[in-house]
């Protein structure tokens, strides 16, 4: 059971992210915490992270944004939801805050994009359908497997799930990409694992999917020694960060232990093999793969270049 502890932003609704791929986009957490307490989030180590079982939801979100958005200079081309929490999660709170929020910024003509492995309710839906000119969404899907799904992503929506709402969101005419994040080495990495998965997202409407393999922080590794259960499916994948090197990440200036440079090139290299047969293009990170790539992994949506041009005063009173 998640407890909800209700609280008042105090800070702008829309604020700049650490992680270097958001830092000229405004961003919006609709709570502190997420209520589905995937084992690997990096998230868990922030330190406005309320505790695990435990989600901080903002009360006055729309409100805030009710008094600021009319004060700005130029308003966002868009506005990304959430850099820590998702914003479709089993908290009735937070669906509906996120519902009535998303709607004030349709009308106000601002864009939106989301990362999710929720369940997006059907109101929801029809709501980004409605305005699908002015979404973009990126569904989060690391594995078919029902047993590592349950294991990793407790209280996530199943993969089957996610697939089904991307295909419909695709059907639709709403834009979706998909992310490979985290890739679990050892348990997801399979040739079995990858085929099977880029087969679906082919089948879903998906073209384009952003992948990056798994790195660990102290609060990940705790939260992934207390709540697997199945250990040896754990020290499965454990064991191949033996060898782990620090590396220095674009996102809060952080050091991390990721695999070596050389496995995870190998890792990305065979996912890329495997989606180009499914007709997908494979985006790595470089935030998080600073040694791998420069390139980018558009979390925060492709939008036209106006777009681009509007993001450098976005946070202009």
């Amino acid at each position: 059971m998640i407890e909800v502890i209700r609280t008042e932003r105090k800070s702008a609704v829309p604020t700049p992210s650490s992680l270097a791929c958001l830092s000229h986009v405004p961003t919006v957490n609709l709570t502190a915490g997420c209520a589905h307490e995937c084992r690997y989030c990096y998230a868990r180590g922030y330190l406005t992270h309320p505790g695990e079982g435990k989600v901080a939801f903002y009360t006055n979100t729309l409100q805030k944004l009710h008094e600021e958005l009319p004060r700005k200079r130029k308003r966002p081309a868009m506005v990304y939801f959430s850099p820590s929490s998702g914003p479709f999660r089993p908290v009735p709170e937070a669906l509906d805050m996120a519902y009535d929020v998303f709607r004030f910024l349709f009308e106000s003509g601002v864009g939106v994009t989301f990362v999710t492995k929720g369940l997006i309710p059907e109101r929801h839906r029809e709501l980004l359908v409605d305005h699908a000119p002015l979404v973009q969404v990126r569904i989060g899907v690391t594995t078919l497997d029902s047993r590592i799904a349950v294991a990793f992503e407790p209280h996530a929506a199943m993969p089957e799930v996610r697939l089904a709402q991307a295909a419909e969101l695709i059907g639709a005419g709403v834009p979706i990409d998909a992310r490979l994040d985290p890739i679990l080495p050892g348990l997801t990495d399979s040739e079995d694992c990858l085929e099977l998965l880029c087969a679906a997202l082919a089948h879903a409407g998906v073209r384009t999917l952003a992948a990056s393999v798994l790195f660990l922080r102290p609060a990940v590794v705790g939260s992934l020694q207390r709540h697997v259960e199945d250990k040896a499916m754990l020290h499965r994948m454990l064991d191949h960060f033996a060898s782990a090197k620090p590396l220095a990440i674009h996102a809060e200036n952080s050091r991390v232990r990721a695999l070596p440079t050389e496995a995870r090139l190998e890792i990305i290299e065979h996912l890329k093999s495997i989606a180009c047969h499914h007709g997908l293009r494979v985006l790595v990170c470089g935030c998080k793969n600073p040694d791998i790539t420069s390139g980018s992994c558009h979390i925060s949506g492709r939008w036209p270049s106006a777009a681009q041009v509007g993001q450098k005063t976005l946070f202009q009173a």
